[in-house]
């Protein structure tokens, strides 16, 4: 398997009154192999739907390379970029503040086709009701509006809008998380068995851990703007070394009981630093049960503890 997404040192900095600078992502490399799935997880503002955002240039980069199969993503503007755009398609997290209340669902889906130009104009109302039936809807329902769906339903077709242009990546940022428990799984279904059909690559952004679990084949932990854990979804859940990722999974809800113990008992205690005042040592420090000196002063690099196993802390 070949590589499809590099990221390298991916910044994305915002102004902040008085001349100061939330740093929201601040310095994340990660690789994601095709066919393949990478899923981000933390806590909110841990700076991972930015990275989404920033990836597919919906966020403005500060610093850093994004390529995709050789295409500078990061570097490329205008009509170049819009000639890039079909290899990379987002899903978001709500499913009906992302589609036009006033459009019909077979509007939506045919609009991204329409506005890049792909295909035959003939034959992209036959292309609608290919995706609606992909992904598990009826071909006639797209002559109803986004509100006559349930959450699910307009989850699907999001989905099947973001399919329309063939891409080779789909970024996904909390897809199920508004979603019905038994729905989210539905959803989730549905999105592995595309993978396997189309050899997809997805790049999945989630708080949850126990819904990453099951979609993907490595996991990048990230805390205030930085990764501080990657490796294989099986290795973080059977061996997980930072004290933050042990704290997540420790309170993952939707984990079986014997994962959740894998996190030690962890509990995260008080709330981040703020990302425009940031420490000069672990980002993590003053909310971990075994910092010590060294945590407070000297920021922890990424090292490598396993097999595509790194880990940001001192004392891993």
């Amino acid at each position: 398997m070949n590589q499809l997404l590099s990221v390298r040192d991916l910044k994305v900095h915002f102004p902040a009154p008085n001349g100061r600078t939330v740093h929201a992502v601040d310095g994340v490399s990660f690789d994601i192999l095709r066919g393949q799935t990478l899923g981000i997880v933390g806590e909110s503002g841990s700076g991972k739907t930015t990275t989404a955002l920033a990836v597919m240039r919906l966020a403005p980069i500060t610093a850093g390379e994004v390529d995709l199969d050789g295409t500078p993503i990061s570097r490329i503007e205008g009509e170049e970029l819009r000639r890039a755009r079909p290899r990379f398609q987002m899903v978001f997290q709500d499913p009906f503040s992302s589609l036009n209340p006033r459009e019909r669902v077979g509007r939506i889906i045919r609009q991204p086709m329409d506005l890049l130009g792909l295909g035959e104009a003939s034959g992209r109302d036959a292309r609608v009701e290919e995706l609606l039936t992909q992904v598990g809807l009826r071909a006639e329902l797209k002559s109803l509006y986004p509100h006559q769906f349930s959450g699910g339903q307009r989850q699907r077709i999001g989905l099947a809008r973001a399919l329309a242009t063939r891409p080779d990546l789909i970024v996904f940022d909390e897809p199920v998380s508004a979603l019905d428990v038994a729905v989210q799984a539905q959803v989730l279904n549905l999105i592995r068995r595309l993978q396997r059909e189309t050899g997809l690559t997805y790049l999945f952004i989630s708080h949850d851990l126990g819904v990453v679990r099951h979609i993907c084949d490595e996991i990048a932990v990230m805390y205030l703007g930085q990764i501080v854990e990657k490796a294989p979804a099986a290795e973080i859940f059977a061996r997980p070394l930072h004290p933050y990722t042990q704290a997540l999974i420790a309170a993952a809800p939707s984990l079986a009981p014997e994962h959740r113990r894998r996190g030690g008992g962890a509990r995260l205690q008080g709330d981040p630093p703020s990302p425009v005042n940031l420490p000069k040592g672990c980002r993590f420090a003053s909310r971990c049960p075994i910092a010590i000196d060294i945590c407070r002063q000297e920021m922890p690099r990424l090292r490598e503890l396993g097999p595509r196993h790194v880990v940001a802390c001192h004392r891993a």
